[in-house]
C-alpha cells in the first residue's frame, strides 16, 4: 500500500522530518518504462541476473530488486523475457503473475552470462543522468536557511569567538565554497563537522545512475544515511509507504570528510575492470550537502593540480566527469565545499584560486579566557575537578617562560594525559602540579 500527502507544507510532519518541504519535490513513481527514462534491455539485464543468482524468484521480488512498481513497468520486463524464452513460470501460491515463481531457462542462462560479463551490477535500477541533474537542481533551490539560532545551538559544545560565528553564518547559508584556515590544533575540523550538522535537512540520493548504457553507483552507506518513510501498516498488516520512485532514497544531507587519500584520480569516476561499473566520486556523493577536505596541502597531488580541477566547477557550479568509453557528461557540483588546512592560503594557491573561494575564515588561537573555558568544559566531561589554580600554574610555569602559543586541543589532550599518569599511580584523576608536570613533559615538548 502507498500514501501520499497531496500538500507536505500544510499536513503534519508524520516522518519528523528536519525539511518536510523536501517531500514536494520527491520524484514520481513511474508507471510506465518510459517513466523510468531506460531501455528494456537495461531492465531485462538487470532482471536475468537477478534470477541467475537467485534461482528462482516471483514477480513481487523481482520489482522489489529494482526498487520499480509491478504494475505498468516491471510486469512489462517479465513479460518480454517470458516471450523471448528467457524466464520460464514455475507455479506460485497466489494469483496473478506478480506471486508466480520464475525460473531462467539454458537460453536465459546463457543471455544472463552476456550480461553478466558487460557489468556486474545487479540491484535497484539506475536513474537516468538526465532526471538525477534535474532533482539535485531543484534541490539546491529548497536549501533551508541557517539562523543565527540554529548556528549558535550547532557550535555550543565548542568554544568559538563571536567574530567567527558571524562569519560562518553567511558561508553556510551561501552553500558556496569556505576555506578555514590557521595554526594546528584550533578546532578547524570540529568547526567543519560542526558547520555539517547545522546543515540539517534532508536530500534525495539515487542508488545509481545511468549514462550512454553505463551503471554509476553513487549510495554510500558510509556517507548516506537513510530516512525512513513508513506510515505504519493498513488494516490488513500491509506496510504503508510515501509513494515516491524507489530509485531514490531520501537521506540525511550528506557530509563526506577526506584528507590525505584525496588524489586526482578519486575526482573522476572509478571504474572497476572487475565488477564492470563505476563508483562515483566524493563530489557527486556529496551533493546536496558538504565536502570537507581536511588537511588541505598534505595530499599526494601538488594543491595547485587539485585546485585547477575545481576552478569551472567552483565558478559554474557544474563538473564534467569522464566515462572509459572517452564520454564526457555533465553533473551538478552542488556542496558546500569547505577547505581546512594548517598552512597559509596564500603559500598554496594563487590569487586567482583564492578569489573563487567566496569565503576564507582564519582559526587562530584562543586568548586566555577561551583556553580557560575549554580546559573547564574538558575537566567537567572527563569527570576531574576543575582548579583555576592550575591553570594558572600551567601558565606561568609552562606557556609564559616557554613562550608556548595557546591551543584549543592542549586541554583535551593534557587532561587525557594526566588520567593515563593517574591510573599508572594508582591515585584518582586530579589536576595536581605533580600529574600537570608529567603530562607537560610528554606532551608539550620544544621542537
Amino acid at each position: 500500500m502507498s500514501n501520499r500527502p497531496t500538500n507536505t507544507h500544510e499536513s503534519e510532519n508524520p516522518f519528523s522530518l528536519e525539511n518536510p518541504g523536501i517531500l514536494d519535490l520527491a520524484p514520481a513513481q513511474p508507471t510506465s518504462i518510459d517513466d523510468t527514462g531506460l531501455k528494456l534491455g537495461l531492465l531485462a539485464d538487470i532482471a536475468l541476473k537477478f534470477f541467475y543468482y537467485q534461482g528462482m524468484a516471483t514477480g513481487a521480488e523481482v520489482a522489489d530488486q529494482l526498487r520499480l512498481p509491478w504494475t505498468g513497468v516491471v510486469e512489462h520486463v517479465v513479460d518480454h523475457l517470458a516471450t523471448e524464452k528467457l524466464v520460464d513460470l514455475r507455479g506460485g501460491k497466489g494469483f496473478g503473475r506478480v506471486s508466480v515463481d520464475f525460473q531462467l531457462t539454458d537460453k536465459g542462462r546463457e543471455y544472463a552470462r552476456d550480461a553478466l560479463n558487460r557489468t556486474t551490477y545487479v540491484g535497484p535500477a539506475p536513474v537516468p543522468i538526465e532526471q538525477y541533474n534535474s532533482l539535485i537542481q531543484q534541490q539546491t533551490r529548497e536549501t533551508p536557511t541557517v539562523s543565527r539560532k540554529q548556528l549558535e545551538l550547532a557550535l555550543s559544545h565548542l568554544v568559538v569567538p563571536e567574530n567567527i560565528v558571524d562569519k560562518l553564518g553567511p558561508a553556510v547559508n551561501s552553500g558556496r565554497s569556505l576555506f578555514l584556515f590557521g595554526p594546528p590544533g584550533n578546532g578547524k575540523t570540529s568547526l567543519a563537522e560542526a558547520i555539517s550538522a547545522m546543515f540539517g535537512g534532508e536530500a534525495f540520493i539515487p542508488h545509481c545512475l545511468e549514462i550512454d548504457g553505463q551503471i554509476v553507483k553513487v549510495f554510500d552507506r558510509l556517507v548516506h544515511h537513510p530516512v525512513p518513510l513508513e506510515l505504519g501498516r493498513d488494516a490488513q498488516g500491509r506496510r504503508a509507504t510515501f509513494e515516491m520512485d524507489n530509485r531514490w532514497q531520501l537521506c540525511r544531507r550528506p557530509a563526506v570528510i577526506v584528507g590525505g587519500e584525496l588524489t586526482l584520480e578519486t575526482l573522476d569516476l572509478i571504474y572497476s575492470d572487475t565488477a564492470r561499473f563505476y563508483e562515483a566520486p566524493f563530489q557527486v556523493k556529496a551533493n546536496g550537502g558538504m565536502l570537507l577536505i581536511d588537511d588541505f596541502g598534505r595530499q599526494k597531488v601538488h594543491p595547485t593540480d587539485l585546485l585547477n580541477r575545481w576552478i569551472v566547477p567552483l565558478e559554474k557550479r557544474v563538473d564534467f566527469l569522464t566515462l572509459h568509453t572517452g564520454k564526457k557528461f555533465e553533473i551538478p557540483f552542488d556542496q558546500l565545499i569547505v577547505f581546512s588546512t594548517n598552512l597559509d592560503p596564500k603559500e598554496l594557491v594563487d590569487e586567482a584560486f583564492l578569489r573563487r573561494i567566496k569565503y576564507k575564515i582564519e582559526v587562530g588561537n584562543p586568548d586566555e579566557k577561551q583556553y580557560r573555558t575549554i580546559f573547564k568544559r574538558v575537566c567537567e566531561a572527563s569527570g576531574i575537578p576543575y582548579v583555576e589554580q592550575a591553570v594558572n600554574y600551567l601558565l606561568e610555569h609552562t606557556y609564559k617562560p616557554r613562550n608556548l602559543s595557546l591551543r584549543s586541543c592542549h586541554p583535551r589532550d593534557l587532561v587525557q594525559l594526566v588520567k593515563d599518569a593517574a591510573r599508572y599511580k594508582g591515585q584518582p584523576p586530579a589536576l595536581s602540579r605533580e600529574l600537570l608536570d608529567l603530562a607537560v613533559e610528554v606532551f608539550l615538548v620544544d621542537v
